[in-house]
């Protein structure tokens, strides 16, 4: 068993999810709300190392709208999702936010972290850590691992690489993305999916349309992932 996966992402109109400095403050205020409904409505939340280095994120659900802060349906105490940050190398800075008290961490390597034995140690006192796979984290054992710790549900919100990687071992349910009219180019800017790529168009990971809306200037569509694994 393994949990219903939704990568959720900003992107241009051209399909950058960052410029080539990095930046990547791309949608506007409704979609950033969207995204943290999501997170507080989901019981995990993923990233790569990359994105966590880039962007310092605390990967948890504090830009709710205004009505859900004060709404008395809502415990304090299960907000924010379980974070889990695929780091095959260990390069987690323990003084990232990834790692602060504000939601429980999940830090998903391979066999390689454990050449930092000094730096794994400290690790293990911030955050669980999954370890599988030789040089890199082995994405279908850790979706295994998340489910039987209680993560059913899961957002993956990049980057390019790791999402590349799990639609590409069939782990992705669902597709939302949120797309500003905006332009950026760049060869060595983000896109929504990077990695090695497929050779053929017809290799590529199919999707249906289930639904489409405008968030003022932003629009985002949702998509169903048809070939997806689901053994």
């Amino acid at each position: 068993m393994r949990p219903y996966v939704i990568l959720n992402a900003a992107m241009t109109l051209d399909g950058k999810i960052a410029t080539r400095t990095g930046n990547s403050d791309i949608s506007n205020v409704k979609d950033v709300e969207r995204v943290h409904m999501l997170r507080k409505e989901l019981d995990g939340i993923m990233v790569g190392i990359n994105t966590v280095l880039l962007d310092n994120p605390k990967l948890t659900a504090h830009k709710l709208p205004v009505r859900e802060k004060f709404s008395n349906k809502i415990d304090n105490a299960k907000i924010n999702p379980i974070r889990i940050v695929v780091d095959s190398n260990g390069k987690t800075p323990l003084d990232y936010n990834v790692l602060n008290s504000n939601a429980k961490t999940i830090i998903a390597s391979s066999k390689m972290i454990l050449k930092r034995k000094e730096y794994l140690l400290l690790l293990k006192e911030k955050a669980d850590v999954f370890i599988s796979g030789e040089d890199q984290a082995d994405l279908k054992k850790l979706m295994e691992y998340l489910y039987d710790k209680g993560v059913k549900t899961l957002l993956l919100e990049g980057g390019s690489k790791l999402n590349f990687s799990m639609l590409k071992e069939g782990l992705v349910n669902e597709v939302k993305v949120c797309i500003a009219p905006i332009i950026v180019g760049g060869n060595q800017s983000k896109t929504l999916v990077g990695g090695e790529g497929f050779d053929l168009i017809e290799n590529g990971i199919h999707l249906k349309l289930r639904n489409n809306y405008s968030l003022d200037e932003c629009l985002v569509l949702e998509y169903l992932v048809e070939n997806t694994n689901l053994s």
